[in-house]
C-alpha cells in the first residue's frame, strides 16, 4: 500500500510494472533452471549402441523340425527352437504336473505356433546356460546346479526358483522372428 500526498491510504487491485517484473524474472529462472538441467537428465538415457540391440530379426525358415538355433540378444542367448511333435506332447501332459512356477504350454508359445519355442537362454538359479537335451524331461539342463527344464522352458526339478523367461517377440513374414 501506498500513502498518497494527501495523507490517505491508496490499495491497488489491479497488476502494476513492478508485478510484470517479477513475473517476467521468475519464468525467466524457471527456463535457465529447466536449460541446466536438460543435459543431466537426458544423459540417463539408453546410448545409441544400446538401442541399436533393442530388436533383432532372426531367420527361423532354415531350423530343420527338431533343432534349434541360438542368437545374442542384449547379451543374453535366446533359443530359438523348432519343436517336434514328441515334444510338443510332453510338454502338455507337463501342464498338470507340480511344476514350481505353474505354466501351462500354451502359455508358453504365440497362438497357432506351438512348434516354435523362444526363450532366454539363462538359467534363472545363477544364469548360466543350460543344454538342450540332456535333462530328463527332455529339454534343457543346467550343468552347474543341476536344473531341469522341460521341453516348454518350464523349471521341474533343481534349485531354479523360475521357468525360461519368455521375451517379447513377434513372427514376421518371409520366414522372420523379430525379437525385442
Amino acid at each position: 500500500m501506498m500513502t498518497p500526498m494527501d495523507g490517505t491510504l491508496a490499495t491497488y487491485d489491479e497488476p502494476v510494472r513492478r508485478d510484470f517484473i517479477h513475473i517476467l524474472a521468475a519464468t525467466a529462472v524457471a527456463g535457465a533452471g529447466a536449460a541446466c538441467l536438460w543435459p543431466l537428465i537426458d544423459q540417463m538415457n539408453p546410448a545409441a549402441d544400446t538401442l541399436a540391440l533393442a530388436s533383432i530379426e532372426v531367420d527361423y525358415s532354415k531350423v530343420a523340425l527338431g533343432q534349434q538355433i541360438v542368437v545374442k540378444w542384449r547379451g543374453k542367448p535366446v533359443f530359438v527352437r523348432h519343436r517336434t511333435p514328441a515334444e510338443i506332447a510332453a510338454a502338455v501332459a507337463g501342464d498338470h504336473a507340480d511344476l514350481r512356477d505353474p505354466a501351462t504350454d500354451a502359455s508358453r508359445h504365440k497362438p497357432g505356433m506351438a512348434d516354435w519355442l523362444i526363450v532366454i537362454g539363462v538359467c534363472t538359479h545363477l544364469g548360466c546356460v543350460p543344454l538342450f537335451g540332456q535333462g530328463e524331461f527332455g529339454g534343457w539342463f543346467c550343468p552347474c546346479h543341476g536344473s531341469v527344464y522341460d521341453t516348454s522352458g518350464r523349471i521341474r526339478k533343481g534349485p531354479a526358483p523360475k521357468n525360461l523367461y519368455l521375451p517379447d517377440y513377434a513372427f514376421e513374414p518371409a520366414g522372420k522372428v523379430k525379437i525385442g
